[in-house]
């Protein structure tokens, strides 16, 4: 059966196609476009690719569906399938191999939701200096007593106008500029890069350059078109990583491109493709063309920065996880498959170290802590958490396997930031009662009663497990607390603890949406690596507090600073004192985009920077442990001490 092909039908989408024997039921939904979550890249690690297997003859189709049509049940199918589901012929699509005709149900929780992407640019004074400046010029026409080439009239002419020397000519811009001289009646506008390099010529007299400043998260890409000369942001354009569908973490996507064949290639294509839509839809907006785009500056962690530029990412996925550059890098677009200007370079920010990448970088320019008093503790809350500690005398960075539970990854329930996500949540101290908001929705559930929750996002599980550690119904430690009296608060199939945020009549899934047990200690394994990255870090730097906590990341400003601080995501920090920036990293971006001396400056901090590799320190097992109590096992937080519960 090695070469033979099945027939398989997703509902209720209707897709189909015909897929190799063996293939899994994931795999066929990438193949043919049917949407199904995949936030562990096909590991069988998340639960989220849950899926039924139809038995009975579809007539339509031409297909007897069958369960027996499909590889039989593993240890992770048992992990996140209930006893009734199994029965029911649920399975893990990741885990499921075709060896038949089958028609395949998605359940709506395992559908992908289309996400919220929340990348808004911040205000902020930027020096203009860019890459690309724009000088017009009036050529002497050639005459048969003056046939001087077109390229040295045009040399001749900058240099005389505007003592412009030594400068190199891009060669696609070579091969339009006699016709764009004739065309513009000998007068023409070059595109020149850092006074080296013309890199575009255009009729006639042209004062308005563009760019485009990107910042590449694990999850989600947001673009900047910006107007050079003026700095003004003309279109702000975002979605969702094209690549989550190969993995929701760094590592899922280095073990794809690493061991599945051509993985390599698909990643980069994805981020390419992805790329590609940001700018002609953000191009779009601002009534130009993409290929008007005549300059770019590019973030993202160090493995996102190594699949942008192709490159192999293998060794950053083991010890001692060595970049293939540290340094910045600019390369012509066209060489990477970016569709806009011929002539236009892409400046990718350089990289701290291994797991700290350019992103880390963009924050580091657009925060400048390296010209503070005060001692910064930022945190870049993400899938990889990123920390950077300190003032101008000195500067550490970390790196923290926080996982993807913050993102709604390994939580029973949690979805990503899409329509319908739980993204804020209150719960009554005495009833226990609770009150919650989905994105999409103004109101809260006790003011619409089909409000049609989907699930929690980020944000709402940082106030989940704040509200539920405020209310008594899990303890410090982060156990259930089993004698609070609520009909929210029961045992499972399985006799395991669990607490109702939602019934089902307020949800979109048809069930109730809960918190269990398992639930908690991912949420707390999260919060403890971040805390212990910081704690570390201090303890390195010798001090004993921090002045200023700066929340940075677009996720950093929709979570609610006082549940953050509550479930100790990071030290005790007046709520004063505590700031969220939006997407810093993209900021850093566009201000590299639009000032060339802060890519310098990037380059010299990012070698300055002391990176601390968190898993070396001696005392990284009791500082973790230790960091995985609410708020913590030992550390004071006096600015908590009107809402921490009576025993903390």
């Amino acid at each position: 059966m090695k070469n033979q092909k099945h027939n398989i039908v997703f509902q209720p989408s209707g897709l189909r196609g015909k897929v190799a024997d063996g293939t899994t039921v994931l795999n066929a939904a990438r193949q043919l476009g049917a949407s199904l979550e995949s936030v562990c890249g096909g590991k069988g690690t998340c639960g989220k690719c849950k899926i039924r297997i139809e038995e009975g003859y579809y007539a339509k189709y031409g297909i007897q569906s069958a369960v027996t049509a499909t590889s039989t049940r593993d240890e992770a199918n048992a992990k996140f399938l209930t006893r009734q589901q199994l029965r029911q012929n649920y399975r893990l699509a990741c885990q499921t191999k075709i060896h038949g005709d089958v028609v395949v149900f998605v359940p709506e929780e395992s559908r992908k939701g289309q996400q919220v992407v929340r990348k808004e640019a911040t205000a902020r004074k930027i020096n203009l200096n860019p890459a690309i400046r724009k000088y017009c010029v009036e050529l002497k026409p050639a005459t048969l007593d003056d046939m001087t080439g077109d390229y040295e009239r045009l040399i001749e002419g900058l240099k005389k106008k505007y003592k412009l020397t030594n400068l190199a000519i891009d060669y696609p811009v070579l091969l339009k500029l006699q016709n764009t001289v004739r065309k513009g009646g000998w007068k023409v506008t070059v595109s020149i890069w850092k006074n080296k390099e013309i890199v575009d010529v255009e009729a006639g007299e042209v004062k308005r350059g563009y760019g485009l400043a990107v910042d590449i998260g694990t999850t989600t890409v947001a673009g900047y078109l910006c107007e050079l000369t003026t700095g003004e942001i003309l279109a702000t354009e975002a979605m969702m990583n094209p690549q989550v569908a190969y993995g929701e973490d760094v590592m899922s996507r280095i073990g794809y491109a690493t061991k599945e064949k051509g993985g390599l290639k698909k990643l980069n294509d994805a981020i390419i493709n992805g790329l590609n839509q940001i700018a002609e839809e953000a191009a779009k907006k601002a009534g130009i063309k993409r290929t008007d785009i005549i300059d770019m500056a590019v973030v993202g962690n160090t493995c996102i920065h190594h699949l942008f530029l192709n490159i192999d990412p293998q060794h950053l996925g083991k010890a001692p996880f060595p970049p293939a550059i540290h340094h910045s890098v600019d390369v012509k677009a066209r060489d990477l498959g970016l569709k806009v200007a011929g002539g236009a370079y892409v400046h990718v920010l350089p990289i701290e170290a291994g797991f700290v990448g350019a992103d880390n970088v963009g924050v580091l320019i657009a925060e400048e802590p390296y010209n503070q008093d005060e001692m910064l503790l930022i945190i870049d809350i993400g899938t990889n958490g990123e920390l950077i500690l300190g003032n101008r005398n000195r500067l550490m960075s970390s790196s923290c396997a926080t996982g993807p539970a913050f993102e709604g990854a390994e939580i029973k329930h949690g979805m990503r930031a899409a329509a319908g996500a739980i993204e804020k949540l209150k719960i009554d101290r005495k009833t226990k009662e609770v009150q919650f908001k989905v994105i999409g929705n103004e109101k809260w559930n006790t003011e619409d009663k089909k409000i049609g929750a989907r699930g929690i996002c980020g944000s709402g599980i940082f106030d989940v497990a704040a509200q539920m550690f405020l209310a008594g119904i899990i303890d410090k430690s982060g156990r259930f607390n089993m004698k609070v009296k609520s009909p929210r608060l029961r045992r499972d199939e399985n006799d395991m603890p669990e607490f109702v945020i939602a019934w089902a009549k307020e949800t979109a899934i048809d069930h109730d949406i809960v918190i269990c047990q398992k639930d908690i200690r991912a949420i707390q394994l999260a919060k403890g690596a971040m805390y212990s990255g910081a704690k570390i870090m201090m303890n390195r730097m010798g001090v004993s507090k921090v002045d200023r906590v700066i929340l940075a990341g677009a996720f950093g400003s929709y979570i609610d600073k006082t549940s953050a601080a509550a479930i100790g995501l990071f030290p005790n920090c007046g709520q004063n004192c505590v700031s969220a920036v939006g997407n810093a990293a993209g900021d850093g971006a566009r201000i590299a985009l639009l000032n060339v001396a802060k890519r310098d400056e990037a380059d010299y901090w990012a070698r300055r920077v002391e990176y601390v590799e968190l898993t070396l320190e001696p005392d990284f097992n009791k500082i973790f442990t230790r960091a995985l109590n609410f708020p913590h096992a030992e550390d004071k937080f006096p600015s908590l001490k009107n809402i921490l519960p009576d025993d903390r």
